[in-house]
């Protein structure tokens, strides 16, 4: 190895000794010297004044993007700004490292007081917007009721800078191709979505109708559906014991599995819990109305849900389809079961198989959903790796 290629080597892995330099830098910018620490309060015009709260009664409802503190909370007749600006939290929003604490908006749209708006002069917008989300803001944060990040402490948040402004421009255009990735991996999760909503629209009857608009070729000429009440196709499994959930583990043998919108909320190793017979099963959240298909032995959390195991009229995965294409909704608090249980089903034989068709084919399309989804979590994953060597990480001398 060369002095220059090891000297650019050692530069990537180790920060200079006092100085600000991130673990890795692009090859052009190696020999650019350390990173300055700007305040955030001379990389910003602070508009805070500007901004305006408009309580809920007040509101006109339009199609204007109305910003809170996390983000988009309601659309509005009017806006108040028309350029490219950074929002941060200042009050009810999350201030940990990666939790989106930053974000840009563009076009034109409202604000409200419980977010800081920036114009950003000096530093990249994009680099900026990415180190403060990576950033974890905690020690600037102050009181309880509620928790804020002030404007004077906003000021002081220290800001590495690369010397050279292409060095920044090419952090951020970097993380943004990511971004890019994300959106369009996103975009392609919409499109599944819609494909089966579609599809589920074609294969299950239309309300008060017996047959579907789309056959599979072999079943054209099977008979009309049948119908019946939920309550007259399923039966409940009483689980061996609930866990409460301060007995989750981080990891274990066996999932748990609770009404919270996580398939999975916890681990354990606790063997006499486990239900692992009538499966596959489906779980109902009897205060949330979500539902999950389990296919693996499990145990259940300690809040309220229903195990439903089906009879021999239908399978148990084509009925999970039909609810999740006519899910309850949410109107009482405590019939949530027993409305359930007077859904009507409309099912074709199970013998002829045409049920299990129609569970397989939508099925494939959760996988390709699940599949994109997963892409994006290790685009995510690849992006925070990223920015954890592209910044300056170890903040502590200059906090």
């Amino acid at each position: 190895m060369s002095k220059k290629s090891k000297k650019g080597l050692m530069q990537q892995l180790f920060p200079a000794e006092g100085g600000t330099v991130p673990q890795l830098r692009f090859p052009e910018f190696l020999d650019a010297g350390e990173w300055g620490i700007k305040p955030l309060g001379e990389s910003c015009d602070i508009l805070n004044n500007l901004r305006k709260p408009i309580t809920g009664s007040n509101r006109e409802k339009g199609f204007y993007r109305y910003y809170g503190a996390s983000g988009i909370v309601d659309y509005v007749k009017d806006y108040i700004f028309d350029e490219k600006l950074l929002l941060i939290g200042e009050d009810g929003a999350k201030w940990g490292a990666f939790e989106k604490t930053a974000f840009i908006v563009t076009g034109k749209y409202w604000v409200n007081n419980h977010v800081h708006v920036l114009r950003v002069k000096m530093v990249n917008d994009i680099f900026l917007e990415n180190y403060i989300i990576m950033l974890d803001i905690a020690p600037f944060i102050t009181g309880s009721a509620p928790p804020k990040l002030t404007l004077k402490n906003l000021k002081k948040i220290p800001i590495p800078v690369p010397q050279d402004k292409k060095e920044q421009q090419k952090i951020a255009d970097c993380l943004s191709s990511i971004d890019d990735l994300i959106t369009a991996q996103a975009k392609k999760i919409e499109s599944l979505k819609d494909h089966k909503k579609g599809m589920m629209q074609q294969l299950f009857p239309a309300e008060g109708e017996t047959v579907p608009k789309l056959r599979f070729p072999e079943f054209r000429d099977a008979r009309e559906w049948e119908e019946k009440q939920l309550v007259n196709l399923i039966s409940t499994v009483i689980p061996p014991q609930k866990l409460l959930s301060e007995s989750y583990l981080a990891e274990g043998l066996y999932p748990i599995i609770d009404q919270s919108q996580n398939y999975i909320c916890g681990w354990t190793n606790d063997q006499k819990a486990v239900i692992a017979d009538f499966l596959p099963l489906i779980i109902f959240g009897d205060h949330t109305c979500l539902l999950k298909f389990v296919t693996e032995p499990f145990v259940q959390g300690s809040d309220g849900i229903k195990i439903l195991k089906t009879n021999e009229l239908v399978e148990s995965h084509y009925l999970y389809q039909f609810l999740r294409f006519n899910p309850l909704v949410m109107e009482s608090y405590k019939r949530h079961f027993s409305d359930l249980k007077e859904k009507q089903i409309v099912f074709p034989r199970k013998k002829t198989g045409e049920q299990q068709k129609i569970a397989d084919c939508l099925s494939s399309i959760d996988d390709l959903i699940t599949a994109q989804s997963q892409k994006i979590e290790s685009l995510k994953a690849h992006k925070k790796g990223l920015m954890q060597q592209l910044f300056p990480v170890d903040n502590e001398e200059y906090m």
